[in-house]
């Protein structure tokens, strides 16, 4: 047991004595090198059309519509292509009743006209026969007592001015009656005159049945308020929308990043884009156009993105005959150097406005103000305040810091 004991003290000493003497741990380090330098943030956007034609169901007034036919969503189409086809059974309908009025309208004038001609003609033959009565009531009443008997002069006398009356009388009746029909009759042409622009419409109506392409793009459906595109047998009503037609020569991609990465972002800048899983259809350009602000795209969540757009060359959209909707994968390229340093942005903080890393040397980490230029998703470029062979700490947990010197 002594033994033991003390062969347990000889081990505990000798291994507190090599405890003491191990080196100091050293923290994860990157040893800064000028090195080609690629600094980029990925994107994702959608291809669409700068210049756009929006078509229309065809027809007028909101006139009901039966979708029976459309051009597949995305299809390319020439200028004059049928697109889409209608059915409009309820204008047929409309149109059929609006020819029936026409034709009892025509019946009610026509008969209207029978019935002045019939009603004149009698009233003719009234004054033709009061005229007759009244030459022999003149002849007689102008005789002298001498020739015929003096109450058989009176009883003419008083014919006379009977029949002088009844003339005015009837001569009345007949120019009312012409006047009251000539209104009569301007009311039912008037009223012809509304049903046939009735019909009129509607056969145009009719007759626009179907939508043709005005130029040559790419036929695309549009979306309701629901985000529900048109289907076949779908009701709908003249004017509203059902398509653009995208001018296949102005394509955009439309890209967006959250604040907070967006904030290098400046027209101008290159971007490398290609479709998504087609890298081998990839090219570059500018930065065309750059939102004001940015903005929340959902309502369950409060990051607000920035919207850019980035012109297609008009040769490199036909070459891959790319159409409107499909989605692209971007990188905006940010710094490109042959030789350069950088630094982790997992070593770099940023503390009342100065910017520090911590340098590894003589055992311990020391704290450094450095002057960044571009600044990555991942790394970024050093300006100021590091060289070559500096060993920066890359875990900031790993070293106490010492003060700046």
């Amino acid at each position: 047991m002594t033994h033991r004991l003390l062969a347990f003290a000889v081990l505990s000493a000798l291994a507190l004595s090599a405890c003491s003497e191990a080196p100091e741990a050293v923290p994860a380090l990157e040893v800064l090198q000028p090195a080609p330098l690629d600094l980029w943030i990925e994107a994702s956007g959608e291809l669409k059309a700068a210049k756009a034609t929006k078509l229309v169901v065809p027809g007028q007034n909101w006139a009901q519509r039966q979708l029976v036919w459309m051009a597949p969503d995305g299809s390319p189409v020439k200028a004059g292509d049928v697109v889409a086809r209608f059915g409009a059974e309820e204008t047929q309908l409309e149109l059929d009743k609006a020819l029936l009025n026409l034709e009892r309208n025509a019946l009610s004038q026509a008969t209207k006209r029978a019935e002045l001609e019939i009603g004149s003609g009698r009233l003719d033959v009234d004054i033709a026969q009061v005229q007759s009565q009244l030459a022999i009531a003149s002849r007689y009443a102008q005789a002298d007592f001498a020739a015929i008997a003096r109450n058989v002069v009176l009883d003419a006398v008083a014919d006379e001015r009977y029949l002088g009356e009844k003339r005015e009388v009837l001569d009345w009746r007949k120019g009312q009656s012409a006047e009251r029909g000539s209104a009569e009759l301007q009311v039912l042409s008037a009223q012809r005159d509304t049903v046939a622009m009735g019909v009129k419409t509607r056969e145009d109506d009719l007759g626009a049945l179907e939508l043709r392409a005005p130029h040559d793009g790419v036929f695309v459906l549009a979306t309701n308020w629901g985000g529900e595109k048109p289907q076949i047998g779908a009701q709908m009503w003249a004017g509203n929308d059902l398509a653009t037609l995208p001018d296949s020569r102005s394509l955009e991609v439309e890209l967006s990043l959250p604040q907070i990465e967006a904030q290098v972002l400046a027209v101008g800048q290159t971007v490398a884009l290609h479709p998504v899983g087609r890298p081998e259809e990839a090219f570059e350009a500018p930065i065309s156009w750059l939102a004001s602000a940015p903005r929340a795209t959902s309502r369950n969540s409060p990051i607000k993105y920035l919207a850019f757009k980035v012109a297609v060359p008009t040769e490199v959209g036909a070459t891959h005959a790319w159409v409107p909707g499909q989605a692209f994968q971007a990188r905006v390229l940010l710094k490109t150097a042959d030789a350069a340093l950088s630094v982790p942005n997992l070593a770099v903080q940023t503390d009342a406005g100065q910017t520090t890393v911590r340098v590894w040397a003589n055992g311990e980490a020391r704290s450094r103000p450095v002057t960044l230029g571009v600044r990555g998703p991942a790394r970024s470029e050093v300006l100021e305040g590091l060289a070559p062979g500096d060993a920066v700490v890359l875990a900031q947990a790993d070293a106490p810091t010492e003060a700046a010197p």
